[in-house]
């Protein structure tokens, strides 16, 4: 019986000031495709359901037609409130700056993380995807993240893209102030952060990657 992984993106298309943002498309197109590979089933969720936003930035260079099949099926995802999470073996979370709007504090996505620390299951994020961590507690109140070593986007990437003022906070120094063992790896670089059931990539560069490090603890 083939593993089945939930993928969880953005709803958000835009910053604050109306710039728009949402998910970076190679994020999730890359896993996608390395997880079809290796024979696993994959479904998308969001927060709202329906179509995902996709970053403009991240659809430059005729990749939407690179990864035609992965668009079709964003733009047809599950609400989480509707997922049966207990069906699948694994979570992964790409980023795109949509994340930091709303998966943190997201009470369905909430549930599906405390629920897999707790039950051993596979949990991966990349780049913003692990802001999703942000608040996220297990039952006994402790935070999700307390503990973990992993990585994410860093401040220092975060200042060099001129973000810093236009996210809620800096996604290191809250996950550091949750308690994880935050990995700090060279800027825009692939770097990947397995512990144990926990998968995390630091950027755009570590989708592939992540993805691969991911399916090794499936």
């Amino acid at each position: 019986m083939s593993k089945k992984v939930l993928i969880v993106v953005t709803s958000t298309a835009s910053f604050k000031d109306g710039t728009p943002t949402g998910l970076w498309l190679a994020e999730a197109a890359e896993p996608y495709k390395v997880f079809e590979r290796n024979g696993i089933e994959v479904d998308f969720a969001s927060p709202k359901g329906g179509a995902t936003p996709l970053d403009p930035n991240s659809v430059a260079n005729n990749e939407t037609k690179t990864f035609h099949d992965v668009v079709k099926k964003l733009e047809q995802t599950t609400k989480l409130k509707d997922v049966v999470f207990e069906n699948y073996d694994g979570i992964f979370i790409p980023g795109g700056h949509g994340t930091v709007f709303d998966l943190p504090g997201d009470k369905d996505l909430q549930n599906i993380l405390a629920f897999y620390k707790q039950d051993n299951r596979v949990i991966g994020a990349v780049c913003h995807g692990p802001s999703a961590f942000v608040e996220a507690k297990l039952n006994d109140g402790s935070y999700v993240v307390n503990g973990v070593k992993l990585t994410a986007f860093t401040n220092e990437e975060e200042i060099q893209m001129k973000l810093d003022d236009q996210v809620p906070f800096m996604l290191q120094t809250e996950l550091e102030r949750q308690g994880a063992g935050f990995v700090v790896g060279k800027a825009f670089t692939e770097h990947v952060v397995t512990d144990g059931k926990f998968v995390t990539g630091q950027n755009p560069q570590s989708s592939t990657a992540v993805a691969e490090a991911f399916v090794k603890v499936l």
